[in-house]
């Protein structure tokens, strides 16, 4: 128990909230893929190849994103690179969804994303991650 809070007690908000953030973009993609999935396997997609290209593509890409939320939330140093890679991918994305006048993906998308990437960039969570020293410290 004393180890669970001294984990807690060292990581910073800042990587807290990149955590939820990006578990929150995980299960998104998951509940996307998944409804994808049911979708083609229940109706007649116009294309079965593509449909099940994108239902895999969106399972696959939420279950990462879980396992970047838990790496971050661990406070584990290869957690950080995937989920700032994630979150630059994420904001064309959302700059296309929002010109293309789907406001309600492409606004949550990148305030999403902006969130995440200023938590997982913020000096706390730098010195979490890569200790006091930087990366190539003692």
């Amino acid at each position: 128990m004393l180890l669970v809070l001294a984990a807690v007690s060292s990581r910073p908000l800042t990587l807290t909230v990149a955590s939820v953030v990006v578990a929150v973009e995980g299960v998104a993609a998951l509940a996307l893929g998944g409804y994808v999935a049911v979708e083609t396997l229940i109706g007649k997609p116009s294309d079965l190849v593509s449909s099940i290209f994108v239902a895999a593509f969106g399972i696959l890409v939420g279950a990462g994103l879980l396992w970047v939320a838990w790496g971050v939330l661990q406070v584990l140093r290869w957690s950080r690179g995937p989920g700032v890679v994630t979150q630059i991918f994420a904001l064309p994305v959302a700059i296309t969804l929002i010109q293309s006048q789907q406001y309600a993906y492409g606004v949550p998308l990148v305030v999403a994303a902006a969130i995440a990437l200023v938590t997982l960039l913020a000096p706390p969570s730098t010195r979490a991650l890569m200790g006091e020293d930087g990366p190539h410290g003692p």
